[in-house]
């Protein structure tokens, strides 16, 4: 994969995933009623989306190129690894 593919791919997923954190809070500004049918499963689902991906499981999952933190802040925080 190149370079720019993979700068779009993480653009792309990044995008998504701050749109689905962000979700109730749109919904909220233009005065959308949280109780329609569509509304409530898209806010239910962008709540799972964010916390899926907030996962460590998943994050190791993930190509480096598109972990939200390098591998070792991932595993013990300190850098140490531990």
């Amino acid at each position: 994969m190149t370079d720019a593919a993979r700068r779009t791919v993480r653009t792309v997923v990044q995008t998504t995933v701050a749109l689905a954190v962000m979700l109730p809070a749109i919904v909220d500004a233009f005065g959308i009623p949280a109780s329609l049918p569509w509304v409530a499963l898209a806010v239910a689902v962008a709540g799972g989306l964010a916390r899926v991906m907030a996962l460590p499981g998943v994050q190791a999952l993930l190509p480096g190129w598109l972990r939200t933190a390098p591998p070792d802040r991932a595993q013990g925080g300190d850098g140490s690894g531990a």
